[in-house]
């Protein structure tokens, strides 16, 4: 990954973002999760040179998660984690627009929710807010990221609750140990993640659970 990132940076970030679009959108899994990783590293050298334009391709992201865009948005959560996992002024401005796609609406004078209803898209948004909290868990939990993973412990997709215990774990919610006990003892289902490093590891929600409670009885 190292390698292709170095590469990357002889282009003008701008550029590079540009032509990363389609790769986000490719069925291929190693070819968008690379396609990911690169988007972000670019988005945030794009940031160290230019703030507002990376605000426009944040805001790019945002438009196509919206339903009037008439898109879908693949890769989008993703894309924006891995930036402000790697730029901490992006980070400060759209953290917690990811972490709204996980909640409900609220009252009107207080709505903070943009939920989103397709699973792929949850998974993304769960992908992203495990990057965040190896890395900016403080913001993460100043924005009080948290409760609303606990459901998905319970999905019954492997992913989901493999990433949602992998980020209970990282943000120290203690009200998720029975659930992520219970995973720990009994959920072998396999699972394949993209870590923060570039690369897929297979494992099991169990122990992504277990690896969790380690992290809970450590804090």
């Amino acid at each position: 990954m190292a390698v292709i990132l170095a590469r990357l940076e002889q282009w003008p970030a701008l550029a590079v973002v540009n032509a990363l679009f389609s790769a986000l959108c490719r069925t291929e899994e190693f070819t968008r999760w690379r396609g990911i990783s690169c988007m972000g590293a670019s988005v945030a050298r794009l940031a160290c040179e230019d703030m507002e334009a990376a605000r426009v391709v944040m805001r790019r992201f945002l438009w196509s998660l919206n339903d009037e865009s008439g898109g879908i948005g693949w890769g989008a959560p993703e894309s924006m984690a891995e930036a402000m996992s790697r730029h901490e002024g992006l980070a400060q401005e759209y953290a917690h627009l990811l972490l709204s796609y996980l909640r409900e609406d609220g009252p009107e004078l207080f709505q903070d929710g943009n939920f989103l209803e397709h699973p792929l898209l949850q998974q993304g948004v769960l992908w992203g807010l495990v990057r965040l909290s190896g890395c900016r868990r403080d913001l993460l939990l100043q924005l009080g990221a948290g409760p609303e993973l606990l459901p998905f412990v319970r999905d019954d997709r492997t992913t989901a609750r493999a990433l949602a215990a992998l980020a209970l774990g990282r943000l120290g919610q203690d009200a998720a140990l029975p659930a992520l006990q219970a995973l720990a003892a009994d959920d072998t289902a396999p699972v394949r993640l993209y870590t923060a490093e570039g690369e897929f590891a297979d494992t099991t929600v169990a122990a992504c659970a277990a690896q969790a409670l380690e992290l809970l009885h450590g804090q």
